[in-house]
Formats: structure tokens, sequence, C-alpha cells
């Protein structure tokens, strides 16, 4: 199978999956849009694949084949980067939430329930 015969493949394959996924409701439709975008640029790569060379020698790059690796690592590395910040916002939200529920308990029961402990071990003065 040739480059462009298995690019071609690679895009419909990606496509195909992001777009069950989003069906499924497993997959947002926001983070849906940059896979549906890579598939894209996979399917002008098998349908023009002299254009990475053509790009390649307009930006100086002597191997332009390389410039596809690079751009790929940049976009994971970007990736990367952005689901550390979705994660570092859910692990705010989450202990924000947490507070909140603690306070609310507190304000409820007038004091902490005995059932919530910090720790794994049964405390001695609690009731079975």
């Amino acid at each position: 199978m040739t480059l462009a015969l298995t690019t071609l493949a690679l895009g419909l394959v990606l496509s195909l999956g992001v777009l069950v996924l989003v069906r499924k409701g497993e997959l947002h439709g926001r983070r849906a849009a940059g896979w549906m975008v890579l598939a894209v640029l996979a399917f002008v790569g098998a349908l023009m694949p002299g254009l990475t060379d053509w790009i390649g020698l307009r930006l100086g790059v002597s191997y332009p084949p390389m410039l596809v690796a690079l751009i790929g690592l940049i976009a994971l590395t970007l990736k990367a980067l952005a689901a550390d910040v979705e994660a570092s916002g859910q692990e705010r939200r989450l202990r924000r939430l947490t507070q909140r529920i603690a306070l609310l308990e507190v304000e409820l029961y007038g004091r902490r329930p005995v059932d919530v402990q910090d720790d794994a071990q049964p405390r001695a003065d609690a009731e079975p």
C-alpha cells in the first residue's frame, strides 16, 4: 500500500472513530473538533502528497518530511499542555466543591458527621 493510501485510510478511520465517540457521548464536541482537523489534514496529505515537500522547501527545511514530524510533536506538546490545564481546573473545582460540601454539612449537622473521616481507620468513639 502506498503512503497516500495509508494516510487516506488513517484519516478515514480517525474521522469515523471520532464520529462514533461523539455519537456515543464519550467525546465532547469541542474536543472532537481538534481530532477532526487532524483527520482533514490526513486527507489533504493523502490527496496532495507533494504539499509537504512544497511547504518544506518554502520554509527552508532541508528534509521536508521532518516538517510533518515536527508539527506533530508540537501538536502533541500543546495537547498535553491543554490536558494539564484542564486537569488543574477540574482539580481546583473539585477541591472547592468538597470545601462547600464540608461547610454545608457543618451548617446542617452543627458538627462534622461521624461517618466522614480523613483516614480509613475507624474512630474509637464512633458508634457502630
